[in-house]
């Protein structure tokens, strides 16, 4: 069974930098704990990073949440914390799958090239944040790649902004045939 772990944007500005929020935080624990478990038995990982450019605030996504983040090898890009740390492992890099996203999805040519390297997929799980933008949208991308996936959403390492939003986010998920796990 092939296996995939789908880390979305879990990175620095999303957690203590320019677009924090105190939840986000709790996730580094059990992100770095699923990573560890995925390397050690040889499945890859999926990191998405969200990179935006000096244009950012002129981008569409720039106009409405003016507030810069992410700037590419910048500290608020990298990921956070003990995630960071297990992933920039040298025993981890041919496990490890980055994606630099310039929007919330990851872009079709960057999914074909993705598919192309990992062939057939069974299981993907996902955690990171945001869930109600980018995770919910990495869902549906990575649903179109692998429409024979089991596709998991762990609840208890997502996180949003907005608790209700969360919620939504998650709901929305189960009812395009995604298994939501954890959602206590």
């Amino acid at each position: 069974m092939n296996r995939l772990l789908a880390i979305i944007d879990y990175q620095n500005d999303f957690v203590s930098g320019s677009l924090g929020f105190p939840d986000a935080e709790r996730l580094d624990d059990g992100i770095e704990r699923l990573a560890q478990e995925y390397l050690a038995v040889g499945s890859p990982i999926l990191i998405t990073y969200d990179t935006h450019g000096a244009d950012y605030l002129e981008t569409r996504e720039g106009k409405a949440l003016p507030v810069p983040h992410c700037a590419p090898n910048s500290d608020g890009w990298l990921l956070y914390g003990k995630t960071q740390e297990c992933i920039s492992c040298t025993c981890a890099s041919n496990l490890v799958y980055p994606v630099c996203k310039t929007t919330f999805g990851i872009a079709p040519e960057d999914l074909v090239r993705l598919k192309e390297q990992l062939g057939t997929i069974d299981e993907i799980l996902v955690v990171g944040l945001v869930s109600n933008i980018c995770v919910m949208a990495n869902v549906c991308t990575l649903q179109a790649a692998w429409p024979n996936a089991q596709i998991t959403v762990d609840a208890s390492l997502c996180a949003s902004f907005d608790p209700d939003l969360h919620q939504k986010a998650l709901d929305v998920m189960s009812g395009m045939q995604i298994r939501v796990i954890h959602n206590d």
